[in-house]
C-alpha cells in the first residue's frame, strides 16, 4: 500500500489555493494532479486496504476526460472560472450525471441522476468532479439508533486521525475525503449539525449557509426549511473559494467582526472547553471585539418540536423528490421502508428505521403536530435565542464537537461531546462553520461561528481571524491514519 505521508503524496494535501497558483505557472497540471488523487483513493480509501477510509462512495468514469479538457483549455487562455481544474468531491445525496447520488441506499442504485443545479455551478466554473462521498445513510434522518458514517450503499466512513473513530455526520465522507487529501474541495449537505460535525471531528473547515443561498434542487431531501448543501475545505480561503461558487455571490470587503462568545454553550469535554478559551483569549489580545453572554439552549421542548418539523417536512419532502426522479423503484418514503423491510439483511444489519415509521405516522405538514411546531421553533431560535444573543455584534461563537468517539455499529452511534451551536442555528436557518481550533491527543476540535442570515462572508472574515490566531498551520498536519485508540 502506498504511504499516506511519502512525498509523492505531497500535492494531497495542499490547498486549494495552492495548487491554483500551480496551475497558472505551469507547474502542475488537473490531469496529473487527478492521478495523484485517484492513485491515492485506490491505495487508502478501498475497503480492501489497510486504511480502509470509505470515504469515497462512487468515482466519476469522465473525470480523467474532463481534467484532460481543463488542461487543454488552459493551455488555450480559457479559465471558465475560479475552480478550473480544481478537483472537487460531492456528498452521495446529490445529483450529479455519472454518479449514484443514492444516499446510501441501495434502493436508489441504478436511478439515472440529473446535474444538481448546485453541480452545474461547479462544472461552469471549470471543476473536476472526481466522484461521490459516502455518507451517513439518508443524511442520518432513519433511525435514533444509526451510527454516523455507516451506509448500505459505502459501508462505515473511518476518520482520517484515528481509524476506530467517528467521522461525524452525515457528512462523513466529505469530511473524511478533505482531512486525507483524497480531494482538495468537498460539498456537504445540513440539516443540523451534518456539515459542522465532520468538518470539527475531521480538522476541516465546513459552512453551512443560510437556507436557499445554495440551491437543494435534485439534492435527496430531508426539510425544505433546514435543508442546506454547503463547502468543505482545508482552509478558509478554500471554503470561501468555493463558496462564492455555490451561492453566486461575491467576498464582501467587511470591517472586523464583533464577537459574541455563547458563555454557556460548552461541549462538557474539559480539554475542548479549555482549548476554545484559549483561542478566545488569544483572538481578543489581537484587538478583536470580544463579549460574553449567556445564550438560551434547546430544551426539550424545543428538541421535540424540531424532531416533529423534521419528520413532518420528511414525509412530504422525500416522497416528492422520489417521484420526481428519472427511472424505476421508490416514489414515497413508505415504499422505502416496504424495500427496507423487504431486504432488511442489506439495509438494516445494524439499525432499524424507526425515524421513518414515526414521520409516516405524522401525516406530513397537514398532521396535527407540524404547524404549531414549526412556529413554536422558529420563534424560539430567532427571536429568543439567536435573535438577542447577536445584538450589537456580528457573530456568535462557541465551541463546535470535543473530540471525535468510537465508532460503534453494535449498540449505536453514541456521538460524543457537543455544545448545542447547531440546532438554534438549524432551526432558523440561518448559516454556521466550523472552523479547526486544535488537536486533543491527537484528534481535531472545531469551533462553530453562526451569523444572521446571507451573512456567510462576515463568518468568513471571522474564521480566517480565527484561523491565524490558531496558527496551526493546519493545512500541513497529516492525519496519522493510526489504528485503534484508547479512552
Amino acid at each position: 500500500m502506498t504511504d499516506p505521508h511519502e512525498p509523492s503524496s505531497s500535492l494531497a494535501y495542499l490547498s486549494a489555493g495552492e495548487l491554483m497558483d500551480q496551475f497558472v505557472n505551469g507547474s502542475l497540471r488537473s490531469l496529473a494532479l487527478l492521478d495523484v488523487l485517484l492513485e491515492r483513493i485506490d491505495a487508502i480509501d478501498d475497503v480492501h486496504s489497510p486504511v480502509a477510509l470509505n470515504a469515497i462512495a462512487a468515482q466519476d468514469e469522465h473525470a480523467r476526460t474532463i481534467a484532460a479538457e481543463r488542461d487543454e483549455q488552459r493551455a488555450n487562455g480559457i479559465v471558465l472560472g475560479p475552480l478550473h481544474g480544481l478537483p472537487v468531491v460531492i456528498k452521495d445525496n446529490i445529483e450529479a450525471i455519472g454518479l449514484p447520488g443514492a444516499a446510501g441506499s441501495t434502493a436508489l442504485l441504478g436511478r439515472p441522476t440529473r446535474d444538481a443545479p448546485l453541480v452545474a455551478r461547479l462544472r461552469a466554473a471549470g471543476a473536476v468532479i472526481v466522484g461521490s462521498t459516502n455518507l451517513s445513510q439518508w443524511a442520518n434522518i432513519r433511525s435514533a439508533r444509526s451510527t454516523s458514517g455507516w451506509s448500505a450503499t459505502g459501508g462505515l466512513v473511518a476518520n482520517p486521525w484515528a481509524l476506530d473513530r467517528s467521522a461525524g455526520g452525515s457528512s462523513s465522507g466529505s469530511g473524511a475525503a478533505v482531512a486525507a487529501g483524497l480531494a482538495p474541495l468537498a460539498v456537504g449537505t445540513e440539516t443540523d449539525g451534518s456539515i459542522v460535525c465532520p468538518a470539527s471531528v475531521n480538522g476541516v473547515v465546513g459552512l453551512k449557509p443560510t437556507v436557499g443561498v445554495v440551491p437543494a434542487t435534485h439534492v435527496v431531501p430531508i426539510s425544505a426549511s433546514q435543508d442546506s448543501p454547503g463547502p468543505m475545505g482545508r482552509t478558509v480561503a478554500d471554503v470561501a473559494r468555493l463558496f462564492a461558487v455555490l451561492s453566486g455571490t461575491s467576498p464582501q470587503d467587511l470591517a472586523r467582526s464583533r464577537v459574541a462568545v455563547a458563555a454557556n454553550w460548552r461541549t462538557g469535554h474539559p480539554a475542548t472547553d479549555e482549548r476554545f478559551d484559549e483561542v478566545v483569549a488569544a483572538l481578543a489580545a489581537t484587538g478583536v471585539y470580544v463579549t460574553s453572554r449567556e445564550v438560551p439552549e434547546p430544551g426539550p421542548e424545543q428538541q421535540q418540536d424540531e424532531l416533529d418539523v423534521l419528520l413532518g417536512e420528511l414525509v412530504d419532502d422525500l416522497s416528492a423528490y422520489l417521484a420526481d426522479r428519472p427511472g424505476d423503484g421508490v416514489r414515497s418514503l413508505a415504499e422505502v421502508v416496504d424495500y427496507e423491510d423487504r431486504y432488511r439483511t442489506r439495509e438494516q444489519p445494524y439499525f432499524g428505521h424507526d425515524l421513518f415509521l414515526m414521520a409516516l405516522a405524522t401525516g406530513g405538514r397537514a398532521g396535527v403536530a407540524y404547524a404549531a411546531a414549526r412556529a413554536r421553533n422558529l420563534a424560539w431560535a430567532r427571536e429568543v435565542c439567536l435573535g438577542p444573543a447577536l445584538k450589537d455584534v456580528d457573530v456568535l461563537l462557541a465551541p463546535a464537537y470535543g473530540p471525535a468517539w468510537k465508532s460503534d455499529l453494535v449498540v449505536g452511534g453514541h456521538p460524543g461531546p457537543a455544545s448545542v451551536a447547531t440546532t438554534p442555528a438549524a432551526i432558523a436557518g440561518w448559516p454556521i462553520a466550523s472552523v479547526p481550533i486544535g488537536l486533543i491527543h491527537g484528534l481535531p476540535i472545531g469551533a462553530a461561528i453562526i451569523a444572521r442570515p446571507h451573512e456567510e462572508w462576515q463568518i468568513l472574515e471571522l474564521a480566517a481571524r480565527l484561523e491565524a490566531v490558531v496558527d496551526l498551520g493546519f493545512e500541513r498536519i497529516r492525519p496519522s491514519f493510526s489504528g485503534p485508540t484508547r479512552g
